[in-house]
This record gives structure tokens, C-alpha cells and sequence, in this order.
């Protein structure tokens, strides 16, 4: 059985093309994928990402537990406070990458959709689970993603107060539009933007409010297929391409939400022996020749020799060049390398570039 976001009816409605993903039923574009990219890059896109899922922790054996499952350090957050982590298993491997948000009186983890039973069953089995308050909070809530340089501009009119002042990776619950909801300064494309979780039954009134309240700024309904080329763009890393149970977060590049000094974990001592060995290959940006764009597992080349795999590639809208990621030897992962990537029979140019592709402009 397919889910259906409570946003479902309206996205059929506005001519979404609707795609399985996840286990859900989800929008991948409306008018043009180059199109809904554009607006989110130069002015605001709305998404629909109720798929994800949304964990909550609510008594006060949550800190421990989540603490012992997470790589980052909760018991170094702030109330306010977002952060992103990885839950590991033992052998380092990634079960999923989360954003950790702490609350005035609870917490909230932020899932992939894809992961989200997988993540609830292995929570479930840790020591501690019985007594950290946990409940699924996805069906019974709508998610709403408002990215772009004009997001701010957007939500500070729906809510009636100015939202400036929230520091990126930030977040409170707040009334706003006769409801009341989770505000956070968050978003997976590589611009300024808010991510808003509301009561399942208030996610259109929302979602329309926010359309009407933008048209006069280039408001645009934006789907999964845009919300892919601006990560890329950005370098962020999906679950399933550069992040899996057989990469570990440090190999990913994914130091930023590992720390390794805090009390025991679950992957740390995986992860430790990782940080002694050393780093055997990297995630590196490529930039290919021409416009034929290398998928995941596509062969990486120096001369004749595989050095790596793609994970991840696209024609960038707003570069206008062909990039992709890719895990490549350590010693080929240097800013300036000349490399291949194999399509097909034919070698294709392809240059190791810094990540992200693409930075905005504060």
C-alpha cells in the first residue's frame, strides 16, 4: 500500500506528476524540473515533504538514549538548537542520516522516508528505548519545505513576526495561522529556507496560504525531480547514492556530525579505527566534459585503471556544466586530478572540483 501525504489531492490537482518514492506517492515535477529549480534558486519554491519521517522523544530518558544512537553530541545542544547526525551501526556503517532538533519540552528527529521503519526498529532494540517517550509523529503531521532567497520574506508574512533573527539550524514551535507548528531554518538545497511541520488536517490551508501570499514574488510548487539537481548542486548526500550501510560517515566526508570525544556510542570504536587507518577513499566532485551525465555506479578512471564509482550526477541548471559525485582512492582525490568516467564504451572527461558545486551568496 502507497502512502499519501496530506497534500496528496491538491498536488493531483495542480497537474503534479505523480511518482511512487519511498513508499509514497510524491510529486516529482509540475511544469519543468529546469523550471522549479530556477525559481527556488532566484526567488521561492514550495515542496511537499511529509514523506519524511518525524520521530518524537518526550521524557527525560530521551537526552541518554538518543545520545547513545546518534554520532553527534545532544547533551551539548541548546534549547532552539538543530543539528545534523548519522545513526551508525556497530561496524560504522550508516543506518541513516538525521537532522536532531531540541525543543522547548521534547525532541524531534527528522528521518529519511526511505529509512524511517528501518530506524524505528533498530531505536526499539537499544537499551534505553523504553524510557526516552517515543512516538511516530508522521501520519498525524504534514511537512513543508519553503526554499529560496525570498523563503524568509514568505514566512515571516504567514506568521505575522519576523523570523530573521533564527540562526540557520534553528527551530521553535510557534502559533501562526490559526495553528500551531515547528518552525526551523533548514532545508536540503543549498539555499536560505524554512521547513514547517503542522497538524496533519492544517497542511493545505498552509500550503495554500504560503502559494497565495507568494505569487507576487515567483512563488513556484516544486517537486522531487528540482529538489535532487539543487542538493547535487550543493553537494548535499542522499541516503541510497553517497551514504549506505557499507559507507562509514567519516569516509563520507561527514565529520562535521560525528563526535568522537563523547561517551560511548554505538559505531564508535568503528569509527575510531577508521580515523587511525586513515581515510582510503573520498567523496569528491567531478566535472565532466560535454553534457552526457554519469549515474550511479558508473565507472571512474585514471588511464586504465578503476579508481572509483559514481554515486551521484546531473546536468547542473545553474552551472550550466555536467557534474556528478563520486568515491575515488585517496590518492586521486586532490582539487585539479584529470580523470575519466566510462559511459557506455566512451571515456569522458571528468576533473575533481571543490564541493559544494554551487554556494549562495550570503
Amino acid at each position: 500500500m502507497v502512502n499519501l501525504t496530506p497534500l496528496n489531492a491538491w498536488h493531483q490537482s495542480h497537474q503534479g506528476r505523480m511518482v511512487d518514492f519511498a513508499g509514497w506517492q510524491m510529486p516529482v515535477q509540475y511544469t519543468s524540473i529546469v523550471e522549479e529549480h530556477n525559481a527556488v534558486r532566484t526567488a521561492v519554491g514550495l515542496f511537499d515533504i511529509s514523506h519524511m519521517g518525524r520521530l518524537s522523544f518526550k521524557s527525560a530518558g530521551a537526552e541518554q538514549f538518543l545520545n547513545l544512537v546518534l554520532t553527534n553530541d545532544t547533551s551539548k545542544m541548546k534549547v532552539g538548537d538543530i543539528r545534523y547526525s548519522l545513526v551508525c551501526r556497530a561496524d560504522g556503517g550508516i543506518l541513516d542520516d538525521v537532522l536532531i532538533y531540541r525543543l522547548e519540552d521534547h525532541w524531534q528527529l527528522v528521518v529519511n522516508a526511505s529509512n524511517r521503519t528501518k530506524i524505528v526498529d533498530w531505536f526499539s532494540s537499544q537499551s534505553g528505548f523504553s524510557e526516552c517517550g517515543f512516538s511516530d509523529e508522521t501520519l498525524s503531521t504534514g511537512m513543508i519545505a519553503v526554499q529560496g532567497p525570498k523563503a524568509l520574506q514568505l514566512v515571516n508574512a504567514i506568521t505575522e513576526q519576523d523570523l530573521s533573527d533564527m540562526k540557520y539550524y534553528s527551530g521553535k514551535v510557534i502559533s501562526y495561522a490559526q495553528t500551531t507548528g515547528l518552525v526551523s531554518r533548514t532545508g536540503y538545497t543549498g539555499e536560505d529556507g524554512v521547513e514547517l511541520v503542522v497538524p496533519s488536517g492544517d497542511a493545505v490551508r498552509i500550503w495554500e496560504l504560503l502559494m497565495n501570499q507568494g505569487r507576487s514574488v515567483g512563488i513556484v510548487a516544486a517537486g522531487l525531480g528540482c529538489r535532487d539537481t539543487l542538493r547535487m548542486e550543493a553537494a548535499m548526500p542522499l541516503y541510497g547514492h553517497e551514504l549506505s550501510e557499507d559507507i562509514d560517515p567519516l569516509t563520507a566526508g561527514l565529520k562535521f556530525g560525528v563526535r568522537l570525544s563523547k561517551p560511548d556510542f554505538i559505531g564508535q570504536q568503528a569509527l575510531l579505527d577508521v580515523q587511525e587507518k586513515g581515510i582510503q577513499q573520498v567523496r569528491v566532485g567531478l566535472e565532466l566534459e560535454g553534457r552526457r551525465i554519469a549515474r550511479e555506479e558508473t565507472p571512474v578512471m585514471s588511464e586504465q585503471d578503476v579508481v572509483g564509482n559514481v554515486t551521484s550526477g546531473t546536468f547542473s541548471p545553474t552551472l550550466q556544466k555536467t557534474i556528478a559525485m563520486a568515491y575515488v582512492k585517496s590518492t586521486y582525490a586532490e582539487v585539479g586530478t584529470e580523470l575519466t568516467v566510462q559511459l557506455r564504451g566512451a571515456q569522458i572527461a571528468a576533473t575533481v572540483v571543490p564541493l559544494p558545486f554551487y554556494k549562495r551568496k550570503v
